[in-house]
């Protein structure tokens, strides 16, 4: 999962960033409004954690202007937006929700909640209901960050954990070497020129070689029917 983190003190963004690798996520940060547009402008995030009080105005304007945008152009409208705040009144959990927010905690949090919370929204938004995702008789599990083939466990890297999760999530869509890039890698942390078709590789070896197809020149995808 790729995640913006706007949040302007650094000790709370730098420590969501540490526990949320812990859990798979790619982790971008921001700490103003200015800079998180232009990150939201140049990459596709799969969600946002987005803090109210910020030095150059309030989150909830973010909030609103990424759901104001039209299709086909980044910002995508229907990004996940959490927000995390230390506004904790009834009226303010309510107007974020009524201005589009996916979710909302206040701070201080429990960051394994705050990861719950993730997972339902981002299940939420591929229009799933299952905790686990079945591929044939592959089981994912991303609570747990597992996977077992006929009910035996597969150990993964943490990249190629966040590969299958991926294509898995939006199955049988393709994704592009591009997509799965930004789904891997933070923008200080490129991949080498051949980075993805490793990965692909060993999946393929500890997994069967049909559960992820190539489609020559466009990328990558696990068929519906596997």
């Amino acid at each position: 999962m790729r995640v913006l983190v706007v949040e302007d003190d650094e000790g709370i963004a730098q420590g969501l960033r540490a526990h949320l690798r812990q859990h798979g996520c790619v982790v971008d940060l921001a700490g103003t409004l200015a800079a998180a547009w232009a990150a939201l402008q140049a990459e596709a995030f799969d969600l946002v954690l987005l803090d109210l009080g910020l030095p150059d105005g309030d989150g909830s304007t973010l909030l609103q202007r990424v759901r104001r945008q039209g299709g086909g152009r980044l910002p995508d409208p229907h990004t996940p937006i959490l927000i995390m705040t230390a506004r904790d009144e009834v009226a303010s959990r309510i107007a974020a929700l009524d201005m589009g927010a996916d979710d909302y905690v206040a701070k201080p949090f429990d960051s394994d909640e705050l990861a719950a919370r993730m997972r339902a929204v981002r299940r939420r938004a591929a229009g799933r209901a299952q905790p686990q995702l079945q591929i044939g008789d592959i089981r994912i599990d991303p609570a747990t960050r597992s996977v077992t083939r006929a009910g035996v466990p597969v150990e993964l890297s943490a990249r190629e954990w966040s590969l299958l999760l991926a294509l898995a999530e939006v199955r049988p869509r393709v994704l592009s070497r591009q997509q799965l890039e930004e789904r891997l890698y933070e923008w200080n942390g490129g991949p080498g020129s051949n980075a993805i078709e490793v990965h692909v590789h060993y999946l393929r070896r500890k997994l069967g070689d049909e559960v992820i197809r190539t489609l020559r020149g466009v990328g990558y995808f696990v068929p519906a029917e596997a």
